[in-house]
């Protein structure tokens, strides 16, 4: 695997004189009629100064090879001089957004879900970027796809099945964003690319699922607040008697008190306001 190896040529506004003197020397020959000294200066001048030249913008990079051996990179921004001779290929080193499509996957308890990544990456290494794969661009597609399935297939949507998961894609946001980002950086590194960020910015049941995975949730909310009321209910009732009891207002024997349960867990748990009985008699008649 090809190490980078940074280089900083020499200033090219010096060699941008050379070639001006070279190039105004080539014409004065050309112009006294010395055609073979003008052209030889000329073709030297055209040749071996001018492609030297090279620009490398702010954040940006020039990477060199030369007869298809790896020279260096140039990564200083400025105006350089080169050997003519070398193939320059420039190389941003700006950060990019990988805005992931919508992945059609399953789960760790093989639900269809639909989930999406965006992914904010930079060249880190030139070197590994120009020669360790084909096309690096290409590559951060593919391994960022296959990092985002790789990941829906190792935890469960939510915990209404798995009630022991640890980690889950809808709750352990922050978790699954870091191991997306840990599994981006271990791959792409042999592209030499840095993975300054990753979000899932889309999760969601399949559609063909959604509808039932939407009424087992609400079924969930519905028991879990049920569940609640009922505990409410309890200790209201407790209390009650236990009021009762300590004020002596009724005496109560244990039918009456059933009776009283049932009416209070009635009228408390109960999703409609409840209709008051007047009852003329007793409990018994």
């Amino acid at each position: 695997m090809q190490t980078e190896k940074i280089i900083r040529p020499p200033s090219g506004y010096l060699t941008l004189g050379i070639f001006i003197v070279l190039l105004a020397a080539g014409i004065y020959l050309m112009a006294i009629r010395q055609f073979g000294w003008g052209a030889a200066v000329l073709l030297v001048d055209f040749i071996l100064v001018l492609p030297g030249l090279i620009i490398v913008n702010p954040n940006e990079s020039k990477v060199l090879t030369l007869f298809g051996k790896y020279v260096g990179t140039v990564k200083s921004d400025g105006f350089f001089w080169v050997n003519p001779l070398t193939t320059k290929k420039k190389l941003s080193l700006r950060a990019r957004n990988l805005n992931g499509q919508q992945l059609k996957v399953n789960d760790k308890m093989g639900n269809p879900i639909e989930i999406g990544a965006v992914v904010v990456w930079q060249v880190q290494e030139t070197a590994k970027a120009s020669f360790s794969v084909e096309d690096y661009i290409q590559y951060v597609s593919i391994q960022s796809e296959a990092a985002v399935r790789h990941l829906a297939n190792s935890f469960a949507y939510d915990n209404l099945e798995d009630e022991d998961a640890g980690i889950t894609l809808k709750d352990g946001a922050e978790k699954v964003n870091a191991l997306l980002e840990e599994e981006l950086n271990e791959r792409l590194s042999r592209a030499g690319i840095e993975v300054i960020e990753a979000r899932i910015s889309h999760l969601a049941y399949a559609q063909e699922i959604a509808s039932a995975m939407l009424q087992r949730q609400q079924a969930t909310a519905v028991i879990a607040a049920r569940k609640l009321i009922v505990e409410g209910a309890v200790g209201m009732v407790e209390m009650a008697l236990e009021r009762l009891s300590e004020k002596e207002i009724v005496s109560l024997d244990e039918e009456r008190k059933a009776a009283m349960v049932s009416n209070l867990l009635v009228v408390l748990c109960g999703d409609r306001n409840a209709q008051p009985v007047v009852n003329a008699g007793t409990l018994y008649n």
